[in-house]
């Protein structure tokens, strides 16, 4: 019966792409026989058949999930988790080192010049953006 419903879907999708072939609608047409080829390429695969055993396991979990206290308990306690997880600030970004705890500048690999000189050099090698700058600065960027 699958295989019957997946031919049928086929042909139908390849005689609209072969109606907007002959209005002149090739792009259209290609995409109608492109898509057209879908349902029996997932029936030869035999993915319809894992896609319908996927959707039996997700309808008995759903049917389970409204009776089973079991499962009940098991979404209280990944809704817990998530809860801690947000309140100790997973997914936050490393906050910046305290006023009075400063840090070395790192050193420039093969020399003893702090990283920030060795930027501002490059920088100054770059050319002239003072320009740029300047509207950047009155953007407020």
């Amino acid at each position: 019966m699958t295989a019957i419903v997946c031919m049928a879907l086929t042909a139908a999708g390849l005689v609209i792409a072969v109606l907007r072939g002959v209005r002149g609608r090739f792009r259209s047409a290609l995409r109608w026989g492109a898509v057209a080829l879908v349902p029996v390429g997932l029936y030869l695969t035999g993915l319809i058949t894992v896609f319908r055993r996927i959707g039996s396991a997700l309808g008995s979990w759903g049917t389970h999930l409204v009776f089973d206290p079991k499962i009940w308990t098991g979404v209280v306690l990944l809704g817990v988790a998530v809860l801690v997880l947000l309140a100790t600030g997973v997914g936050r970004g490393r906050r910046a080192p305290k006023a009075g705890k400063a840090e070395k500048p790192a050193a420039v690999p093969g020399g003893s010049v702090p990283a920030v000189a060795a930027k501002r050099q490059s920088a100054a090698d770059l050319g002239d953006f003072s320009d740029i700058e300047e509207i950047l600065k009155r953007r407020g960027i």
